[in-house]
């Protein structure tokens, strides 16, 4: 029975172990949304990881939903990740990068006064976003015209080979925690009514389309998707959360993509629901958990056949060397949320690791 120390196969991606490192925005980026040193650092502490999952990087300009997060949308981009992916695979380490489009949840104050995008114009209410200008209430998106959806996927394309530039191992799509991609799945974002809404397989089509451009770049096997069909995060949730998983991970297992990265909760507690027992039926690839499992929870999913492989988020944050400590049992630090999106290198770069 395999557990999270495994090697595993996920696609045309051969890891050493089954402990992967969740996407987490940590907002330390240089100016225009560049890596940097620190990030380049960050990063090649983490290579033990099966894979790191690098945090959500803007895939076309002018979609920033934080301050200070990276981009992949230019050559200069490319050019700065691949310091990042360079010490990664120095350090003997596999990294991914996580393609994005903030959708409703970007503001002017972040994009030069640019109006946010969505599928329909519906406001994300009950949170606010961090600016410049301190936290202010999120604005009323504009809805995508169906003329303008194919300069979508074709920003997510031209990512997808900066990417591949860039040196990266795979590329991850993210369809989760209320951003554009989610805000058309689920139903409270997406009002539509012509072939991008309605019914959940036109409430997929954008998604399936951005999957089917990026694997024309990457190839299938190096292509993963993460979804949260249950995260009430930036104000979002779904009539019918089952059968949206279920019928999109269908879809991707018919695509024969690397992965499907599940979110099985909800930040909020507000949702609550099994997606991840439908993701497994439909879903004939790797599937990855996340969302709070332990190491001992990790090894009965990877035992039974439930799960491929799992993605912690938190404890990397204060235990670059997660898996040495979960390898040897030994205590796992805490990180301090008050620094999680601070500037500089504390809290980010200076958790140590075990003495050896």
């Amino acid at each position: 029975m395999p557990n999270i120390f495994d090697p595993v196969r996920l696609g045309d991606l051969d890891l050493p172990n089954r402990i992967l490192m969740a996407p987490l925005t940590r907002s330390r980026a240089e100016p225009g949304h560049l890596p940097g040193a620190l990030m380049v650092e960050y990063y090649r502490q983490r290579a033990s990881a099966g894979l790191i999952i690098a945090e959500a990087t803007m895939a076309m300009e002018g979609n920033s939903a934080f301050i200070n997060e990276p981009g992949i949308y230019s050559d200069a981009h490319a050019a700065a990740w691949k310091n990042v992916t360079d010490a990664v695979h120095a350090a003997g380490g596999r990294i991914a990068l996580q393609i994005w489009h903030g959708g409703r949840a970007c503001h002017p104050l972040l994009n030069n006064g640019r109006q946010p995008v969505a599928p329909s114009a519906i406001a994300i209410t009950g949170e606010q976003t961090h600016t410049p200008e301190g936290k202010v209430d999120y604005v009323v998106p504009h809805a995508l015209a169906e003329s303008e959806i194919p300069g979508i996927i074709e920003g997510f394309a031209q990512a997808a080979r900066h990417a591949l530039a860039a040196g990266f191992d795979a590329v991850e799509i993210h369809g989760a925690n209320g951003y554009l991609l989610d805000e058309f799945l689920r139903n409270s974002a997406n009002h539509r009514t012509d072939s991008y809404g309605g019914p959940i397989a036109q409430r997929a089509r954008l998604l399936l389309e951005v999957v089917d451009a990026v694997s024309g770049v990457w190839g299938a096997g190096r292509v993963g998707v993460r979804l949260s069909p249950i995260n009430s995060y930036n104000a979002m949730r779904d009539s019918d959360p089952i059968g949206l998983t279920r019928f999109v991970a269908a879809a991707l297992s018919e695509r024969k993509i690397a992965y499907l990265h599940m979110m099985r909760g909800d930040f909020a507690g507000l949702q609550e629901g099994d997606v991840m027992t439908p993701a497994r039926e439909a879903f004939a690839g790797a599937l990855i958990g996340n969302m709070g499992y332990t190491a001992a929870e990790a090894n009965e999913a990877l035992a039974d056949g439930r799960l491929n492989a799992v993605a912690f988020g938190t404890p990397w944050i204060a235990n670059p060397d997660l898996v040495q400590r979960l390898r040897t049992n030994a205590p796992l630090a805490m990180p301090d949320p008050a620094k999680f999106y601070s500037p500089g290198p504390e809290g980010y770069t200076d958790y140590p690791p075990l003495t050896p």
